[in-house]
């Protein structure tokens, strides 16, 4: 096959921009414990596990509710393709109460899925920032606002709910998921999560709902949240407005909290979570051969090397490679 130079450069362009954004940092990178998700993958190589166990409790609506629930949320989280694309999984079991109010009140209760979403994302743009730690000639520079910081980095969200849930929780047929994943990075320390989802597309459930969460890091350990959650359904909005904390035990595993009011339609309620995040690292980094001058040398051994390890088909056959 014959390309122009034109062309040529598109594709040399195109497979550069895939290989430089990567997605893996050092320390576990979590969602939790807010409701929105970050554009960024977790990076290749990379097995990663958010746990919640949660109770929600809401006033009893009249004629019929759910106003208790005990459950426990799974999100597992990988890539190995693209750096830029993730595939995750999420299951929520839980234990719910199921009230009837009319002249008395009756309930009962029902455990099972209430979730089984099967999802990919895929990072669109990433935007870069100013190394303002080499500015060594003006005060002002070193310390201004970098504007490049009001662009978010976006990603692409797609998803399937499957129907395997519980009675009270089925939609009647597969549905899929879409969404549109934002995230200012206004400080090294402060940041801003926008998610907009449209979800169980084409059923009687369908719904549209936003997510805005702001993140502040304390230190290397500590983090806190605050988020906004509304979900626009064909007959009642809900509402949630939350905050919690974020303790960083090790490069591989985070410990979290949340609180949130629940404004649910005429009910109001609250709810509470305790999660742990974990990811098991399989990640490796390209190696890079200098030269005197500090430069990387192309067409080496090694260079030859990242290219096979890095190719589609190489990723793909190493998922069913048995390890010893």
């Amino acid at each position: 096959m014959n390309l122009k130079k034109p062309q040529l450069t598109f594709v040399f362009c195109f497979l550069s921009y895939l290989a430089v954004n990567a997605q893996y940092t050092d320390l576990i990178n979590s969602n939790k414990p807010g409701f929105s998700e970050s554009p960024y993958s977790v990076g290749s190589g990379v097995y990663q596990f958010e746990s919640t166990l949660f109770f929600r409790n809401t006033t009893i609506e009249p004629t019929f509710s759910r106003p208790q629930s005990l459950g426990f949320d799974l999100l597992f989280r990988t890539s190995f393709l693209l750096e830029n694309l993730e595939l995750n999984t999420q299951l929520t079991y839980q234990r719910d109460k199921v009230a009837f109010k009319n002249i008395y009140t009756s309930h009962y209760f029902t455990s099972g899925l209430s979730r089984a979403t099967i999802g990919a994302k895929y990072l669109v743009y990433q935007q870069e920032y100013e190394d303002k730690s080499k500015e060594v000639r003006s005060w002002k520079r070193r310390n201004a606002f970098d504007k490049k910081r009001l662009i978010p980095s976006v990603a692409i969200y797609l998803g399937m709910n499957t129907d395997f849930v519980n009675d009270i929780h089925k939609t009647g047929n597969i549905t899929p998921k879409v969404g549109v994943l934002l995230q200012h990075n206004l400080t090294r320390d402060f940041n801003v999560i926008t998610n907009v989802f449209y979800d169980n597309i084409g059923s009687d459930f369908a719904e549209f709902s936003y997510i805005i969460t702001a993140t502040q890091n304390f230190s290397n350990q500590w983090s806190a949240f605050f988020e906004n959650q509304t979900v626009f359904k064909e007959y009642q909005n809900n509402i949630n407005l939350g905050a919690g904390f974020a303790y960083l035990y090790n490069r591989n595993l985070q410990i979290n909290t949340s609180a949130r009011m629940l404004f649910e339609g005429k009910t109001q309620g609250f709810y509470a979570s305790l999660g742990v995040s974990y990811r098991i690292d399989k990640h490796y980094d390209n190696f890079k051969e200098l030269g005197d001058d500090g430069l990387e040398i192309k067409d080496t051994p090694i260079d030859n090397f990242n290219k096979k390890q890095n190719s589609f088909f190489s990723k793909l056959f190493r998922v069913f490679k048995k390890k010893n």
